[in-house]
């Protein structure tokens, strides 16, 4: 059995010795931050869709895989001392159309699968903080700045992370006392959880700020690492400002969402995709390709968040 973390005094976070679940470890935001956690002498397991020698396989989306996987987790790290939520998929959907399938898969992935290992680790993050002495323990969720800011075709992924946030919310009220849980809002960040939109003509790219992987790994960092982490940050400054009119000026900002998608519909940038040929029709009037579900082909299993 692993050695408890012990090595940090009760005004540190995070550090060597202590024991970390990641999810979605494999993922493109995920992996640098597994792998500096480790560089800094944290002891740390991955949950994701494909196990390896220090990643335990797990569907997020099966209660028992998740009891199971992070019974195994806890079990090999000899406790846990924080947990790390980047799960994620991005399958476009029509905020009008079936919710089966795209809308929850993307919801229970994003969501319930957070919920889920935050549920299934609870106890031992709990019983951990005599060993930590007297630290409390840390849940870091990445969310995304689409929990505040709505743009077409990302429903259900909205939803999930804005869900996430609330989730958040309710934990740090009802267990704050033992736990530090922070929210991580990135913006746009090129990785392979875009795949599936750009596979229908719907690339999120060119219509929302870009950030970098490095801007997110940091943040995180620092949420786990900090003497009092954040409660909600988001990863730049450019994205502060873009968090905080999406909490505080929903309405303005909806408006100005709204005559760019407009303007762009009007212009042909949807008119490839089939999940915008709805839309398309009802703001310029233009007949283009058969509106259908999204391609359900894509990969169901991205494990990066943004």
């Amino acid at each position: 059995m692993a050695a408890t973390g012990t090595s940090a005094s009760a005004g540190q976070g995070i550090g060597a010795g202590d024991r970390v679940i990641v999810t979605g470890a494999a993922g493109g935001l995920a992996s640098p931050v597994v792998a500096r956690l480790r560089e800094r002498g944290v002891q740390v397991i991955g949950l994701d869709v494909i196990g390896d020698e220090h990643t335990i396989a797990c569907d997020i989306t099966d209660d028992s895989a998740v009891s199971r996987a992070v019974a195994e987790a806890v079990q090999r790290l000899g406790g846990l001392d924080a947990v790390v939520h980047f799960a994620g998929i991005g399958t476009p959907n029509d905020a009008g159309g079936a919710l089966a399938p795209d809308a929850l898969r993307v919801i229970d992935v994003n969501l319930l699968g957070a919920w889920r290992v935050t549920a299934a680790a609870l106890p031992a993050l709990l019983d951990g903080r005599a060993t930590r002495g007297g630290r409390k323990g840390r849940v870091v969720f990445v969310a995304s700045e689409l929990a505040y800011l709505t743009l077409p075709f990302v429903s259900a992924y909205s939803v999930a992370k804005r869900g996430m946030t609330a989730y958040a919310d309710a934990l740090r009220l009802e267990y704050g006392s033992d736990l530090h849980v922070t929210t991580v809002c990135p913006g746009y960040v090129r990785t392979p959880i875009h795949d599936a939109g750009r596979q229908v003509g719907l690339a999120l790219e060119g219509q929302v700020r870009r950030e970098e992987v490095e801007d997110v790994v940091a943040t995180v960092l620092r949420a786990l690492t900090a003497a009092r982490p954040r409660r909600e940050t988001a990863c730049t400054p450019g994205g502060a400002i873009e968090l905080w009119v999406g909490r505080h000026l929903p309405g303005p900002l909806g408006s100005v969402v709204a005559r760019r998608i407009r303007r762009r519909a009007a212009a042909g940038h949807f008119d490839g995709s089939p999940v915008a040929a709805g839309l398309v029709r009802r703001l310029t009037g233009r007949m283009t390709v058969p509106a259908t579900s999204p391609d359900t082909t894509a990969p169901a299993t991205e494990r990066s968040a943004s």
